[in-house]
């Protein structure tokens, strides 16, 4: 029997932790599905049996003692392929870096271990963590568990649907425009992407330094709080990872929401949504207001500046950490990363530098604006569900930019401000592919994200849906 496969992290490790469930028989099961859903979705750049074999005999035998081991003991974890592990080969997702050995250990990755999580392997990406889809020429294209016609979203493909399909039961992705919620949405799981600077980033491979953030998507919203508290909190070889205090997120999932405000976007992030999408979120509302939270109407700033100065800065900056391989080796990118990180050779000194100096001013004003009137806002995570391969230019053609934009229009301005923002997923189209709503904060509120979260899915049923994939 291998139901276990199919609970949700938090329920997992009390059984590991209780003795009911070995370490080794959970890992051994999570690698057999990991094989043989590999041919269908693509999930893994590597998996590393032999060394989470061993990693749980250990965990097994130190539970048999009697240790305290941590929150996460035997519970099998995998990663994007962009956090470094020091003499361990990270690929980023990338031809240049596929035989790059780190010469450090993320800090992220070493706290998960330091709670008990095993590393199973390296997770698919789009080409240097760069693209909404999940498509990629060196590794070749993650899919859908829901359905492999279709995309996983990226940035952060695999983490989607290694965590959909109940291989893993959590995913450490990168966000610097969206790249964990979109492919949370996309995938139908939880995805949270911190406030800026809440977590380490130390060994992960830098994107925009600006923008960059990486965080859990899980099954449920309290595995994201659980993993969320364990990789929270300054670490000194990240001196700009904040000194704040962290809240105990899985406490804050067990509080009321009752009397709680969610404020409803009067433009942007509504506009021009899927049919089933818009009907889906106005569900959700109606759950919302069962659960007694207050819905207020919210007028949100222009987002049309902040969108032109996020691609203007994050071109940038990516630009100048891929120039010298840009000169080198152009031809070893695929041809929608070289485009789009090409264009920060072309932008100037002061578009750039407008774009850092404002976003304090922008992001004072969107507190002002929207969070002195309501706790969180709730939008759509995406307008669309996820769309078909075939229906996209994944190629750097024409239709690229205007596709890039419109997958990551609610996510993009939210990782400018800084903001944290938590996915979770919400239903399914006709066509049986989920869909979500993303909870917006001011900065390091994620606490009250996860306790808004939290009483949605114990509401609801969705993310106790499998998909049903065909070996």
């Amino acid at each position: 029997m291998t139901d276990f496969l199919n609970f949700d992290l938090c329920r997992t490790a009390n059984l590991v932790s209780s003795g009911e469930l070995s370490a080794v028989e959970l890992t051994t099961a999570s690698i057999n599905r990991a094989e043989a859903l590999q041919p269908k979705l693509n999930s893994f750049i590597s998996l590393e049996k032999d060394e989470a074999l061993e990693a749980a005999e250990n965990i097994d035998k130190r539970l048999q003692k009697g240790e305290r081991i941590g929150s996460l003991a035997g519970i099998p974890l995998a990663h994007k392929d962009m956090f470094y592990r020091n003499g361990k080969i990270t690929t980023c997702g990338s031809k240049i870096r596929s035989k790059f050995k780190g010469d450090r250990t993320s800090t992220a990755l070493s706290r998960l271990e330091k709670a008990g999580a095993l590393y199973l392997g390296g997770l698919n990406m789009s080409e240097f963590a760069v693209g909404p889809i999940g498509n990629n020429v060196h590794y070749g294209d993650c899919f859908n568990p829901w359905n492999q016609e279709h995309t996983p979203g990226g940035s952060s493909s695999g983490s989607g649907a290694a965590v959909a399909s109940r291989t893993v039961y959590g995913a450490l992705g990168s966000d610097t425009g969206g790249s964990i919620r979109i492919p949370s949405a996309m995938c139908g799981v939880v995805g949270i992407k911190p406030t800026q600077t809440r977590v380490s980033r130390f060994g992960l491979m830098p994107l925009s330094f600006s923008f960059d953030c990486s965080g859990p998507l899980t099954r449920t919203v309290r595995d994201a709080a659980r993993i969320m508290h364990i990789i929270a909190g300054h670490d000194r070889k990240d001196p700009t990872s904040s000194q704040r205090k962290v809240q105990d997120y899985e406490t804050e999932c067990n509080k009321e929401v009752a009397s709680m405000r969610l404020g409803i976007p009067s433009s942007y992030f509504y506009d021009d949504l899927d049919t089933e999408v818009d009907r889906l979120l106005q569900e959700t509302r109606k759950i919302f207001k069962d659960l007694k939270v207050e819905l207020v109407s919210v007028d949100v700033p222009s987002h049309d500046h902040i969108n032109l100065i996020w691609a203007a800065a994050l071109a940038a900056e990516a630009s100048t950490i891929h120039r010298k391989w840009l000169r080198e080796r152009p031809n070893d990118y695929g041809p929608m990363v070289k485009r789009r990180i090409e264009f920060g050779l072309y932008q100037p000194a002061t578009r750039y530098l407008e774009a850092l100096t404002l976003r304090e001013k922008y992001l004072r004003n969107y507190c002002d604006t929207v969070f002195s009137k309501c706790d969180a806002l709730l939008t759509p995570t995406m307008p669309v569900v996820a769309p078909r391969y075939q229906d996209l230019d994944v190629g750097g053609g024409e239709g690229m930019p205007a596709l890039v934009l419109m997958l990551s229009r609610n996510t993009r301005p939210i990782s400018y401000l800084g903001l944290p923002a938590l996915s979770v997923p919400c239903g399914f189209s006709s066509k049986g592919l989920p869909a979500a709503f993303q909870l917006i904060g001011r900065p390091f509120s994620e606490g009250k994200l996860f306790r808004l979260g939290n009483a949605y899915q114990n509401a609801t049923e969705w993310h106790n849906t499998i998909p049903q994939i065909v070996k």
